[in-house]
């Protein structure tokens, strides 16, 4: 049987969708792709649902069964064996939840990035000495100073993502809350972390808004959430939202859509990016 890994890369669940189109197109059956691989049929599911690592051999069968031409199973195969390969942040596998694997994974594969945030400044856009005051506050400060280093560092390391030659586009709608909760008695921590807003909201992949007070509620004032667009025509969007012990991600065609109608309508009502860089100084001001 195929080895579980902690949580899928991209690369896999990229393949798995298209193994699963591939056998659908030969007009095969889970349970008659299992027969030939000699497998129970779980495990071709697992394959396509992107449960497991990839096994080689069985995709070479597989891709053969379905009738793909030799020079595009070639192809697949360097594919899978990319895919296969784990990702930067496995390095922090001893920190780093199996649920937030797979986000991490996700937010270095797409291309548009969309998110709203009540709480705190996102993550990609931190300072060091804002990322390392809210985790010492949360649950993760629980586990000890080194514990928090490694958070820091892995939230560090993430925002290269942001520094690389063709960066997606992060466009982040924050609500004014997150200006108005200092999370240090250090006014500097405030003051750096503003500073760095205000510096990316100069660049050409960022775009940021502020859902001020003064505009009252809006439909997406229940919890963060980040949806993810990828180049992959094989890849849907997707909608990460998580929650005290865990997260979800959502890809039916339902939930995604009621989710970027919710970001459509809080970015027509929040303010605009001249707006929000007034805001932002404003707030600094009082730092």
């Amino acid at each position: 049987m195929s080895e579980r890994r902690a949580a899928p890369t991209v690369g896999q669940v990229v393949l798995g969708r298209r193994l699963q189109e591939l056998r659908e197109g030969a007009g095969l059956k889970r349970e008659e792709a299992a027969k030939v691989l000699r497998v129970a049929p779980a495990t071709v599911r697992r394959m396509e649902t992107a449960e497991v690592a990839l096994k080689i051999p069985y995709v070479q069968i597989l891709l053969t069964a379905y009738g793909v031409p030799a020079d595009e199973v070639s192809a697949f195969i360097t594919l899978a064996e990319e895919a296969n390969q784990p990702g930067w942040w496995q390095r922090y596998h001893d920190v780093l939840p199996d649920w937030f694997s797979m986000y991490v994974s996700l937010e270095g594969a797409a291309r548009i990035v969309r998110s709203y945030e009540p709480h705190f400044v996102p993550g990609l856009l931190q300072t060091e000495g804002y990322a390392r005051a809210v985790l010492e506050a949360g649950t993760i400060g629980n586990a000890g100073r080194d514990a928090v280093e490694r958070h820091v560092s892995l939230r560090m390391e993430r925002q290269r993502l942001l520094e690389g030659a063709d960066p997606p586009h992060l466009w982040v709608v924050m609500d004014e809350t997150v200006l108005r909760r200092p999370v240090s008695i250090d006014g500097r921590v405030m003051r750096d972390q503003l500073d760095k807003l205000l510096e990316f909201g100069t660049r050409d992949r960022v775009t940021l808004q502020v859902a001020e007070f003064e505009d009252g509620p809006h439909p997406g004032t229940y919890a963060p959430f980040t949806l993810f667009r990828f180049a992959e025509p094989e890849l849907p969007d997707m909608v990460f939202t998580e929650y005290l012990t865990g997260a979800l991600y959502l890809d039916s065609r339902a939930e995604v859509s009621a989710h970027l109608e919710v970001l459509d309508h809080m970015t027509a009502r929040a303010a605009s990016t001249q707006r929000t860089e007034k805001v932002l100084r404003e707030y600094r001001e009082k730092f």
